[in-house]
């Protein structure tokens, strides 16, 4: 059998069966993230932190991840994306039970740096293997990926809302441990090798310098990476905001206790999984640049609407308006840049849009030990502005490939 004919008789069904599997370990990825965000209060109380100790444990977070994230590409390139994503979910999940068995901020510290780094390495090889899975099928299939992170974060804060007070907080962490492995021993062995899509991929699709020569050829930061990768700063920023400080928003602001706490933070992830779940039907519709933009503005409008009024119910709503707005920027962004930049180009732009999610949080905690936790969470409603009056330029700045749709 020829290569071609081999390829032909390959790609269909494991292709396929690849982009149930990584649907499966967005998910699980989201799930994970969404057991920390409902117990940040509760290591928060135990371990009788404030504000700004809050936020160096986020950082650690982040400084974690960063450490990871840009030697990931050359692991990927040299083992496969589908390896890399396999053993860095594995850490990832183990790496969960740490910070709920730490005595202080400095071993907790140490234990959010260490899921950090297995997650940094996690979401750079998983967005990889998803290109990969996304040309084999040629059909855009990155949307609902992310969807699936969300419906994770869903998934975890939904048990979150049920255990948290319930069972101690390791007994909580053990159990999503059980699940989440178990979830990764199915989807790893059933990813999809990097090398098959050599030849469905067109010359036009790959631009004409080969990817993996690209890999090595340097750092180059275009304007178009700059100003895309700025905009999945802001976009992660207001994302990661959202996720890391609505409980606690909730919990010191409004004043609401146990697991009504996680109230905001469940309306955001939700309506984000909506708006994802649906969101190649909405890009269609009124197009890439028209969708950053309004969604934009939409997360600006809700935010304002919780950060304003003080009441639960407006809050959570406003919250939901903000998931529902960012939504689809940062999947967009991402289906901007894989399919118009190449190689290294892509992995610039990814690393500084995690760089928001993750080093914003912490930021936000910074400030909110100052002039308050309200105030602070402005500065996610600034960054959806700045979105939206410059999305427009990132789009002149590339010319977009998409895939063929079915």
């Amino acid at each position: 059998m020829t290569d071609a004919a081999h390829l032909a008789s390959y790609l269909p069904k494991h292709s396929e069966m690849a982009r149930q599997a990584l649907g499966l370990v967005f998910l699980t990825n989201g799930a994970v993230f969404g057991t920390w965000a409902v117990n940040i209060p509760s290591v928060r109380d135990a371990l009788q932190l404030n504000e700004t100790q809050v936020g160096l444990a986020l950082l650690a977070i982040g400084l974690g991840s960063l450490s990871t994230m840009p030697v990931t590409g050359s692991w990927t390139s040299r083992y496969g994306s589908h390896r890399v994503t396999m053993i860095s979910m594995f850490a990832f999940i183990f790496a969960l039970a740490l910070p709920f068995l730490a005595p202080n901020l400095m071993v907790l510290a140490l234990a959010l740096a260490i899921m950090g780094a297995a997650n940094g390495a996690m979401d750079v090889a998983m967005n990889a293997q998803g290109v990969t899975v996304e040309r084999a099928l040629a059909r855009p299939v990155m949307s609902r990926f992310h969807a699936y992170f969300s419906l994770g974060s869903v998934t975890g804060a939904l048990v979150g809302t049920v255990l948290v007070g319930r069972v101690p907080m390791l007994t909580h962490a053990l159990i999503v441990v059980a699940a989440a492995g178990l979830a990764a021993f199915w989807a790893g062995r059933r990813l999809l090798p990097d090398q098959v899509i050599a030849s469905p991929v067109s010359p036009s699709e790959q631009g004409s310098t080969p990817e993996k020569s690209d890999t090595h050829s340097g750092p180059r930061f275009s304007s178009a990476v700059v100003l895309l990768g700025t905009l999945c700063f802001l976009g992660m920023l207001s994302e990661g905001a959202n996720y890391d400080w609505a409980a606690l928003y909730f919990r010191d602001t409004l004043g609401l206790a146990g697991g009504s706490a996680s109230w905001g933070y469940t309306a955001f992830v939700i309506a984000m999984t909506l708006g994802r779940w649906f969101g190649d039907r909405v890009r269609t519709r009124l197009g890439d640049e028209r969708t950053v933009r309004g969604g934009a503005l939409l997360t600006a409008g809700g935010l304002a609407l919780a950060l304003l009024v003080r009441d639960p119910w407006l809050a959570t709503l406003g919250f939901a308006l903000s998931g529902l707005g960012l939504s689809n920027v940062v999947p967009v962004m991402y289906g901007t840049a894989g399919h118009a930049l190449a190689g290294h180009g892509i992995a610039q732009v990814a690393t500084i849009g995690y760089a928001g999610f993750l080093l914003g949080p912490p930021a936000i905690g910074f400030v909110a030990q100052h002039i308050g936790l309200p105030a602070a969470l402005g500065i996610a409603l600034a960054g959806a502005v700045v979105i939206a009056v410059f999305g427009g330029r990132a789009f002149a700045l590339v010319q977009k490939k998409p895939l063929p749709s079915k």
